[in-house]
Order: structure tokens, then sequence, then C-alpha cells
């Protein structure tokens, strides 16, 4: 077992030099708005388009998703680490003073400097996660903005382009 657990750290160490940008994943479990904050999200296909998020199979969003069977992936700006925080705590209502819309059935961060909305095409095991792939059904970005990343366990941006 002590072999696991070393690999394991291991893993989660080397895992963390792999920078990602960071993302809230939102859905609705009835009237009820659910979100959490996520790095494992990555495009997956451009026909039919479709993307990728691994959701921890303890999550409560991970229930709300596969029940409502669409999710938003909100691609966080430089100045949302506050945000990203918010969606990563365990607390009641993640939303209270959080501004979103919900023209897609789902909610949407006004904050979010890019948008993909989804319908679950499939649900597919992945050890303690569940890997949903989405079709595409809406996207939007902002072009003049920078994106907030997660690397070594931390929060940072993007330096300016030469």
């Amino acid at each position: 077992m002590t072999e696991t657990l070393d690999i394991t750290v291991g893993f989660r160490a080397t895992m963390s030099r792999l920078a990602t940008g960071v993302s809230v994943i939102t859905t609705r479990s009835g009237d009820t708005p659910i979100g959490m904050t996520a790095s494992a999200v990555s495009a997956l296909s451009l026909d039919p388009l479709q993307l990728l998020v691994c959701i921890a199979n303890h999550l409560y969003t991970r229930t709300a998703i596969a029940e409502h069977g669409r999710f938003a992936v909100n691609v966080l700006g430089e100045d949302s680490e506050a945000l990203a925080r918010n969606f990563a705590a365990s607390k009641p209502d993640k939303f209270a003073g959080v501004e979103t819309f919900d023209d897609h059935g789902v909610p949407v961060l006004k904050d979010a400097i890019a948008v993909i909305v989804c319908d679950v095409a499939e649900a597919l095991p992945g050890g303690d996660h569940t890997i949903f792939v989405g079709d595409v059904r809406y996207c939007d970005h902002r072009t003049e903005c920078r994106p907030l990343l997660h690397f070594a366990g931390g929060f940072g941006t993007l330096r300016a382009p030469h």
C-alpha cells in the first residue's frame, strides 16, 4: 500500500506542474443553480463539436449534470481568482452575489471570458471521476481577456505576449 500512496503523491505533484485554465462548470438541479470550479476540461472533437469535463463521482455537481443533461463551461479570466475560490468551496449557495444569466437552460457566469454550453452526449467511467462528453450547443468568448491559470496548487496568469 505504501508504494501506491507514494506514486499517488508523486503523480499529484507531477500533474500540478501542468498549467491549466480554470473554469466553473454550471448546471441545474430543478430550479437550483449548481456549480463547481474545475480544471479538467478539454476540447475533444470538431466534427461533431464536442468537449469533455471530468467530475469527481462524490460531488453533487456530477449527479446534477447527469440528471439535467446540460452543463456550461465558464472560462475564468485573470481577475477571477475570488470567483474560482468561491465555486471551489464547500458551501450551500455558491451563487450568492454572483451575476448570471440563464438563456441556455443552465446558469452562465456574467464575468466568464468564454462560455461553452453542452448537452451530455456520453457519461463514461474514469476511475473516481465521470468523464462527461458534451455536444456543444452554444459558445462565445471575449477576445481582449487573458485566462486565469492553475499551477503548482495556486493561481496565476499569462504574461502579455511579445
